[in-house]
Formats: structure tokens, sequence, C-alpha cells
């Protein structure tokens, strides 16, 4: 296996590459949803915090249920299909609304991961004021418990879409 293929460089890698992510969520009365967001990313363990509004469909979601997965890929750049540029992953785990000594942790962490132009980030930074209740706005923050790399090592051939799951603790330790 050589290096860009180690799920350790390829997992960080996609975590720089994908600005987005899909975030599943299931309310209380077991309607699903998906919202793409933008979102910051933490390893050892592996977090991933994004900013919503807690009336969005997706946080009450969360609060209802903080179970969640997700997916984000990165895709190449050209015509046609090129395997090789392609790379994504699929994760589980459990989300919740950062709040007290948590928010105090994140807000400025999501904020410069997400405008690392000090300019740009005074622009859009909210306060930790607008992010507690009774605002609107939230950070939230996925505790990562499982993640799958997309497999296209043999696609070529059978054209099945293989995902491969990582051990957490190999993400850790690189």
């Amino acid at each position: 296996m050589s290096a860009a293929e180690e799920p350790a460089v390829r997992t960080r890698a996609l975590l720089d590459g994908a600005r987005y992510l899909n975030l599943a969520t299931v309310s209380e009365s077991g309607e699903p949803w998906v919202a793409t967001l933008q979102y910051a990313w933490l390893g050892g363990p592996l977090r991933l915090v994004f900013g919503s509004s807690d009336g969005s469909r997706h946080g009450r979601d969360i609060s209802a249920t903080p179970r969640v997965s997700g997916s984000l890929f990165v895709a190449g750049k050209g015509d046609g299909l090129d395997v090789g540029a392609v790379d994504g992953a699929q994760f589980t785990g459990v989300c919740t609304e950062l709040d007290g000594d948590a928010l105090d942790q994140y807000h400025a962490f999501f904020y410069e991961a997400l405008f690392p132009d000090e300019r740009e980030r005074a622009r859009w930074m909210l306060p930790q004021t607008s992010l507690r209740a009774p605002a609107d706005h939230r950070l939230y923050l996925v505790e990562v418990e499982r993640w799958w790399l997309v497999d296209t090592r043999t696609w070529e051939h059978d054209r099945i879409d293989r995902r491969r799951e990582v051990d957490l603790d190999e993400l850790t330790r690189a």
C-alpha cells in the first residue's frame, strides 16, 4: 500500500479537501433528513464541528435523536470518470449541541478553520452570545464512532462500489 493509499493519509486529505459534509438525521417520529453543512474537523479522536440553527430540521432531529451518519467526498476535475481522482468517506456518530465550556473550547477553532483569513473571519464570526439559547444559532459537535473510506480497488473490474472500515485508533495514531 502506497503512502497515499494509507487510511490515515486519505482521511486527512479528504477532511481537508471536502468543504462540506452531508449529515443524515432522523426525527423522533422516524422521518429521515439529510443536510449539507460546512464543517471543521479535529483528530485524536475524530470530531466534526458545524454551525446551524437549532430550529432547522436537522437541529430539531439532533435534539431528539443524537445518532447521526454522514458522508463527504472530493471529485477530480475534468471530463470523464477518473476513479483515482474521486475519494470519499462515510461515518456514524453522536451529535450534540455545544454549550457552556464546550462552546468556549470549540468556538474560535471552528471559525479559524472555516475562515483562515482574519478579515473574512471577522465578517462572518458570530459571538458566543449568538450561539447560546435563546439565540437561534448553535455550534454542533459530531463525535465520530465509525469511519469508512471508499474502496475503488476493484471497481474497474466488477463495478461494485465498496467501503472499507477504518479503525479509528489507526487514525488517532497517525
